[in-house]
C-alpha cells in the first residue's frame, strides 16, 4: 500500500510559500511558509504532520496490541512532540516523544505497557522515523 502527498514551494525560503495536498483532499492546498515552520506562528509545518502522523499512528497500533491482550480501552489519547534542532548546521528533527493517557477500566497494567511499548515499537511511524529514504527526480532547466 502507498500513500502520497504533494508539495509545491514557489519563492525563497524565506520569503516563500507552499502547499501541500494529498489524494483524498484532506489536505488541498494547505499553506505552509518559513514562519509557520520556524517561528511557531499559526498555520501548519511539515514537523506538525509528522507529529500528527505519529500519533495517530500509535494510537492505532496500540489498539492493535491490547486486543491482543483482550483488552479494549474505552479512550486512548496520544499526543506526539516532535522536536526540531540544529545537527550540523541543518534542521533536523531530533525526537518524537509520545505522551499516552489510556482509560481502560478493569485492565492489566502489565499488559498495558508491554502494548505500548510493542506499539511505540511498531508502529509504523515509529519505524519510519529510521527510514531508508531515496529520490526520484526530474529538471526542468
Amino acid at each position: 500500500m502507498q500513500r502520497q502527498a504533494t508539495a509545491v514551494w514557489s519563492g525563497g525560503l524565506k520569503d516563500g510559500k507552499g502547499t501541500l495536498t494529498t489524494p483524498t483532499g484532506v489536505l488541498k492546498e494547505t499553506p505552509y511558509t518559513f514562519v509557520t515552520r520556524f517561528e511557531n506562528t499559526q498555520g501548519t509545518s511539515p514537523e506538525e504532520l509528522i507529529a500528527a502522523a505519529h500519533a495517530g499512528c500509535f494510537a492505532m497500533a496500540l489498539s492493535g496490541e491490547l486486543s491482543k491482550a483482550h483488552i479494549t480501552a474505552q479512550r486512548i489519547e496520544t499526543t506526539a512532540r516532535v522536536t526540531l534542532d540544529t545537527v550540523d548546521g541543518k534542521p533536523t528533527v531530533t525526537t518524537s516523544e509520545l505522551s499516552l493517557t489510556v482509560n481502560a477500566p478493569g485492565a492489566n497494567q502489565a499488559a498495558i505497557d508491554k502494548a505500548a511499548n510493542d506499539a511505540k515499537a511498531g508502529c509504523p511511524v515509529s519505524r519510519l522515523l529510521n527510514a531508508k529514504v531515496t529520490l526520484a527526480m526530474t529538471v526542468h532547466v
